[in-house]
């Protein structure tokens, strides 16, 4: 099994939560974690942009990926929403067997 943390930026924490809680009842993901404020800098519109977001961070099987982009991105209110993909190369074994525990496959 291999398994990944999602990164995805969204406008507010009432966002962020509805997307965690969408993604864990659904069992697509084990666990999110919700900071509640990060200031982006990036260009949008050929301009500078300076935001507060929430980033949340989503623990998952690798496989699931598809699933979960496509799930966020049903929910986002974003043009094109932030959503990374990181293998996690090494991990603690009770923790990765704990987010086999919660997941469901298809």
């Amino acid at each position: 099994m291999s398994y990944c943390m999602i990164h995805c930026t969204v406008q507010n924490k009432k966002a962020a939560i509805e997307i965690a809680k969408n993604l864990t009842k659904k069992r697509l993901i084990a666990c999110c974690n919700i900071i509640p404020s990060v200031t982006s800098i990036y260009i949008w519109k050929n301009k500078i942009q300076e935001d507060n977001e929430v980033l949340m961070i989503m623990k998952t099987e690798t496989e699931l990926y598809k699933q979960i982009e496509i799930e966020i991105k049903t929910m986002h209110n974003y043009d094109i929403p932030e959503i990374i993909c990181t293998p996690i190369i090494h991990g603690n074994r009770k923790y990765l067997d704990w987010i086999d525990e919660q997941i469901i496959r298809n």
